[in-house]
């Protein structure tokens, strides 16, 4: 499986299953069109793009170059790449017929497919597992569970005050919000964040 350092932004759940079985990468969903009206999520993606650098890989319909255009305008464009899908006829498998232009989605495209459009975009691709960036451990559920934000009667609490205090999106569940402390913090700056807040 192919490693790649930024994150991949893509329109649903089943775009993100389909590139997370070709590449070893964050994949962040927008779900449609809620993202024109999700502060919380594009300041999110803002922050991604700072840290990690964003490629956009949304579907070739209209609907796609939509969302692909409001995000070419709301994201810094020197922390963005963007990824084409290419127009191809079809249906997905899960779906019973064709969507309203007939054209295959991110989730529709073969793996092949979905690195040579990642690598069209300019992704940047890691060879060896150590050419990684690390910042050390990473957080884990088992810290989760230890620092109070699962498992314990007052964690979902916990965790919307961390949410909130991170300025991250408010409806991340757990594991949504595990993912996003380890793309943007470490480990030890996020025990420090809970110690200072006391939480």
């Amino acid at each position: 499986m192919e490693r790649i350092a930024e994150v991949i932004v893509v329109e649903g759940k089943y775009d993100k299953n389909a590139l997370s079985q070709v590449v070893d990468a964050p994949v962040v969903t927008l779900e449609g069109f809620s993202a024109f009206h999700n502060r919380e999520k594009l300041s999110f993606l803002r922050r991604l793009a700072e840290k990690r650098g964003l490629i956009i890989m949304t579907d070739s319909d209209g609907a796609g170059f939509v969302l692909r255009n409001f995000l070419k305008g709301a994201l810094p464009p020197g922390q963005v790449k963007h990824a084409y899908i290419p127009e191809i006829r079809g249906k997905e498998r899960r779906k019973r017929k064709p969507g309203k232009e007939g054209k295959l989605g991110a989730e529709g495209m073969r793996p092949e497919i979905l690195l040579d459009v990642l690598r069209r975009a300019g992704a940047t691709f890691i060879d060896e597992p150590s050419a990684a960036p690390s910042d050390g451990d990473p957080v884990t559920m088992t810290d989760f569970f230890e620092w109070g934000l699962s498992g314990a009667e007052n964690s979902a609490e916990r965790r919307r005050a961390l949410l909130r205090r991170l300025s991250l999106p408010e409806k991340l569940n757990a594991r949504a919000l595990l993912d996003a402390l380890n793309l943007l913090y470490t480990r030890e700056q996020v025990y420090t964040m809970l110690q200072d807040s006391g939480a």
